[in-house]
């Protein structure tokens, strides 16, 4: 009996591990990309660059970091379709060619939708404190050329309703 619990289990391992090397074989690579920066905002301050480049740019921009473990299916798939769909929302890089989303992005942030948590886990270096979230919050606002003063995109806002400019 015990033999074939046995056998069972290394049948099951054996399988795991087949199937763990076959679905590195699906290429998603072929999205993780790079392209060539195009067109940034024109900045109101090199900190708000800074501070965007820490927080945001690994999903919002042409400049991504890629992490040993965005070759490892399944994780792959999920860090390649998060950067994919971050840069189609908003994406530094490609600036004035498709910023529709560019309005949210200080309520996200206020609200601590962004940057995602699920991203903090392996990216310590990119959770802001409050201090730096308003920063970064008040120079988008100026960057992204919404009008009004102040830039705050605090809850109820104006900054908050902005349509994405450029």
């Amino acid at each position: 009996m015990t033999k074939s619990v046995f056998k069972l289990a290394l049948i099951g391992v054996a399988i795991a591990v087949v199937l763990f090397l076959g679905i590195q074989l699906i290429p998603v690579w072929a999205l993780k990309t790079n392209p060539p920066v195009i067109a940034e905002p024109q900045w109101d301050s090199p900190d708000t660059r800074a501070l965007a480049q820490r927080a945001c740019f690994d999903c919002h921009s042409n400049e991504t970091v890629w992490p040993w473990y965005s070759n490892v299916a399944p994780v792959s798939w999920l860090v390649i379709m998060d950067t994919v769909r971050g840069r189609n929302k908003l994406n530094f890089s490609e600036w004035g060619m498709r910023e529709a989303e560019s309005g949210e992005a200080g309520e996200q942030i206020q609200n601590g939708e962004m940057p995602p948590s699920t991203y903090l886990i392996t990216h310590p270096e990119a959770k802001l404190t409050d201090a730096e979230k308003q920063q970064l919050i008040d120079g988008l606002y100026k960057s992204m050329g919404a009008a009004g003063e102040g830039g705050n995109f605090e809850s109820g806002g104006e900054g908050g309703e902005q349509e994405g400019g450029g």
